[in-house]
């Protein structure tokens, strides 16, 4: 070849190798000049990762220590689409592993416009321990835990529950949600093209929640659902509630609602379930109310225990007419017989004749109805109470026996442990305390006299002593002091035919009271009055928690 030749394909070359890198030069000054800063916010996204460390629940525990609530370590998986070459078998092994379909999946794993997407949250740690084993590029996987409630159906309607996000959603997991789901963390990490960490660059640790301490005692709470579910199932009632206090401080030892539900499974149960109806329903409470009506009578110095009325069987008040459960003639009877016998007629000439409407109204106020007990818990009623310049004529044969007004289960078993507490309302309460913080600063206040108390008391004893309307809630050995209760629904068009309330709420022993029980039934069928259907289940609840806690008995000999 030609020198000439050679020489001037040697200067084509140099002029190949000099326009290439110019082309070279003029990208890497395009690059590093004008595209630096888009593409360094890219690099950073794509290798630097930051990622919330969930923090971990507080428990929840009974009085006695024993977990109600608790966290569980899971493992929750995810993927990123952009880095699975062959989604069809990622989607077949992880299906396989966890139990889901892959059907499912493989829709989710192949959308490349995705960089994250869920395979399954809170997953079992060692199914997930499994799938991991398997080092399936583009499966990712951090700790979680995942909230469990060890008894199952016990306090369920208490405790409500905590979603898939460790957010209290209901019961006192709402109400106390900010002490228990503490602060989340934070860790920044750079990761590989794969995903994989290369270094942690930046952590904040996460913050524990608090433990909560409750008042209710597990033992005694899965005693009274129990009770509830076999009263319940007796009578084809729709529902049943039951409330357990101690007068002395409040502390309200069980509060049990049947039919309940599994906490653990709360997404499958219907919302009518979910309700703590001992605080957000309310009901018409019937004779049990005829206490208010006697407490002030009594307080007002406008009769005793031993004052006596004549009564016929019915009254006529305002445009209708009122008459005692049982016929009867006409009776005389003492402010003692009127409330052991239950007479609707005594209760309202009581009120008519010594009290009047102003005062009943302010004695109502007194006793705490109509407004909130304050005991914690989220969506609580204050009951319905008509306000006196409503009153009608006919009012005043409906409110003192218990008719016209609404009430909650934990109102009237407060108003119970008043007098049992010789005349002395302690606000009820279900939360003891709060990890790290004190206990809560209770309201007391006087409703009636020790004097006026003790009469009350004695007065009660004759329900449940023969001749009384509640014998049923009698216990062998115990003075027991309570109150039956039967009052007929309102619909909206008048009362309903064929549908009640039965109830009854008392305490024992009565010389020296440790434990209020209240208990109501919702629409029984075959029987309707509160002794009869009521009364047993508070016998069986009281019983069992006075043997529980080992009360001595304190029956006269």
């Amino acid at each position: 070849m030609a020198p000439k030749a050679v020489n001037r394909r040697i200067r084509l070359l140099l002029a190949v190798f000099a326009l290439a890198f110019a082309g070279t030069l003029m990208r890497a000054v395009w690059l590093q000049g004008v595209r630096a800063a888009s593409l360094s916010k890219l690099a950073t996204s794509q290798h630097v990762a930051t990622t919330t460390i969930p923090a971990g629940r507080g428990t929840i525990f009974d009085r006695n220590g024993e977990p109600l609530a608790i966290g569980e370590q899971a493992t929750t998986i995810y993927a990123d689409p952009t880095q699975i070459r062959n989604p069809r078998a990622v989607a077949i092994a992880a299906a396989r592993v966890l139990h889901l379909s892959s059907d499912t999946l493989y829709p989710q794993l192949s959308d490349r416009s995705k960089s994250f997407v869920y395979v399954e949250r809170k997953a079992d740690p060692a199914r997930a321990a499994a799938l991991e084993r398997k080092g399936l590029t583009g499966l990712h996987f951090y700790p979680e835990e995942r909230r469990s409630y060890p008894q199952g159906t016990v306090a369920a309607q208490a405790l409500g529950f905590a979603g898939v996000d460790n957010r209290g959603l209901a019961g006192l997991e709402f109400a106390l949600d900010r002490d228990l789901a503490g602060k989340p963390g934070a860790e920044t990490m750079i990761t590989d093209p794969a995903g994989r960490a290369i270094d942690v660059v930046r952590e904040r640790p996460a913050v524990q929640g608090r433990d909560v301490y409750l008042t209710l005692d597990g033992t005694l709470q899965s005693n009274a659902e129990q009770v509830l579910r076999e009263t319940v199932s007796k009578w084809g009632a729709r529902s049943g509630t039951a409330v357990v206090l101690d007068p002395r401080n409040g502390n309200v030892l069980a509060m049990a609602t049947q039919p309940g539900f599994d906490g653990n499974r709360f997404a499958d149960a219907p919302r009518e379930l979910q309700r703590n109806r001992a605080v957000t329903d309310t009901y018409e409470p019937g004779s049990t109310f005829k206490l208010v009506t006697v407490a002030g009578a009594l307080s007002e110095g406008l009769v005793t225990p031993d004052t006596s009325f004549t009564l016929p069987y019915s009254l006529q008040i305002a445009d209708r007419v009122v008459h005692d459960a049982e016929p009867r003639g006409t009776e005389r009877m003492t402010v003692s017989q009127i409330l052991s016998h239950s007479s609707n007629i005594g209760a309202i000439t009581i009120a008519r004749e010594k009290l009047g409407s102003a005062r009943l109204a302010d004695w109502i106020s007194r006793f705490g109805f109509g407004h909130k007990t304050g005991i914690g818990f989220p969506d609580e009623s204050g009951g319905i109470v008509l306000p006196l310049d409503r009153w009608s004529g006919s009012t005043i044969g409906n409110v003192p026996i218990g008719q016209g007004i609404a009430v909650t289960p934990i109102q009237m078993a407060a108003a119970y442990a008043a007098i049992a507490n010789r005349g002395l309302w302690v606000q009820p309460h279900i939360v003891d305390h709060v990890t790290g913080r004190g206990r809560p600063t209770l309201r007391h206040k006087r409703i009636v006299a020790p004097s006026i108390a003790q009469s009350l008391v004695t007065m009660l004893e004759g329900v449940v002593a023969e001749g009384g309307t509640g014998t049923l809630a009698a216990i062998d050995g115990y003075q027991v002091a309570g109150k039956t209760g039967t009052a007929q629904k309102p619909g909206p068009n008048g009362y309903t035919t064929g549908k009640y309330v039965a109830s009854f709420v008392g305490f024992v022993p009565a010389s020296a009271p440790k434990l209020v029980v209240l208990v109501t039934i919702d629409e029984p069928k075959g029987a309707i009055f509160g002794g009869v259907v009521a009364a047993p289940a508070f016998q069986a609840i009281a019983r069992f928690g006075l043997q529980y806690l080992e009360v001595p008995p304190d029956a006269r000999r």
